[in-house]
């Protein structure tokens, strides 16, 4: 009885103060509450959100564990074998390619991102919508700013991308007018939302097919989405020409070779231009392979890895080689 008086006493104390300044103990929770003021929320909000116990005082175990570097290796191997065994799926992105068609339509039509490529996204971010989410976004970015200690370079980068995930999704829900404790946003164990799992700070690319905020929950704004997002962020503004392509499963298969032989490799960059990492480029100075490399440039700004990049060609490649068929 005793805790439960000293919870509601908390809580009150959250629902009827006055808040007019950004002053917490914890500095980050200040950053983060300074960038949303800034950005038209009030005071009173942001601190009401991150003072709630059911929002900052809860922790994602999960996300904890899988966020670690011992994981990497881990989460890369993984990616190839989801790419072998999502080749099984391309009927399926048939079918929601024909399903969907005419938001498809619209979608080259706006975007110049061919269908082919949305669809093999969204299969392989939630195999086109079944894969539910069970994971609570904005906990899942608490827990890695309020753990993780600023001494790596992955690791500050880490925080800064909590902190701005976080941010995004306290200005997201103020402008819908959710209370802090009903914002919930189901996501994946990282933290990513929707049928398209786009990170919160990633909402300024989603768009509405027919309504007026993207729901990305439906498949037609993850359509949608999808396709500005690579289209803004990713200068996709030129369908590819499937016939100016190599043999795409024989690449693949070519670059899992040279990527389990050299454990910097990438199928795209010589360098990192933020850290200055050196890779083993698979592509260079090969002429047959820049047109595909030019492309898988523009995927990997949806997700920074080569092999989904190159996974989302390949399926993009047998949908569009199944569709002529049919």
């Amino acid at each position: 009885m005793k805790t439960k008086f000293i919870f509601l006493l908390l809580l009150g104390s959250v629902l009827f103060a006055k808040y007019d300044n950004c002053n917490f103990t914890n500095k980050h929770y200040e950053d983060i509450c300074k960038k949303v003021v800034k950005h038209g929320v009030s005071y009173k909000y942001a601190n009401e959100f991150l003072l709630s116990y059911f929002k900052t005082q809860k922790y994602d175990e999960i996300t904890w564990k899988y966020i670690q570097p011992s994981k990497i290796k881990y989460h890369k191997e993984k990616e190839k074998q989801a790419n072998n065994v999502l080749v099984k799926y391309v009927p399926k992105m048939v079918q929601n390619l024909q399903k969907y068609k005419d938001v498809y339509d619209y979608a080259e039509k706006k975007y110049h991102v061919n269908r082919e490529v949305i669809a093999a996204i969204l299969l392989k971010e939630t195999k086109l919508g079944k894969i539910k989410p069970t994971h609570d976004a904005f906990i899942v970015f608490n827990t890695i700013v309020t753990r993780t200690k600023p001494d790596t370079h992955r690791n500050k980068w880490l925080l800064q991308m909590g902190k701005t995930n976080m941010a995004s999704i306290i200005e997201h829900c103020y402008k819908k007018g959710v209370k802090p404790e009903q914002c919930n946003l189901p996501s994946s164990y990282a933290g990513a939302i929707g049928i398209p799992q786009f990170m919160p700070n990633s909402f300024i690319y989603t768009d509405s097919y027919k309504g007026k905020v993207a729901d990305l929950t439906k498949m037609e704004d993850a359509i949608l989405s999808a396709a500005k997002f690579l289209h803004v962020k990713a200068k996709f503004d030129t369908l590819i020409e499937w016939k100016k392509m190599p043999d795409i499963p024989k690449v693949e298969q070519e670059w899992y070779a040279y990527a389990y032989k050299y454990d910097n490799a990438s199928f795209c960059y010589e360098r990192s231009k933020k850290s200055k990492k050196v890779y083993k480029c698979f592509t260079k100075e090969k002429k047959n392979l820049q047109y595909m490399r030019k492309y898988v440039q523009k995927i990997m700004r949806y997700n920074n890895s080569s092999n989904y990049a190159v996974g989302v060609i390949r399926l993009a490649y047998e949908a569009h080689i199944l569709l002529k068929t049919e």
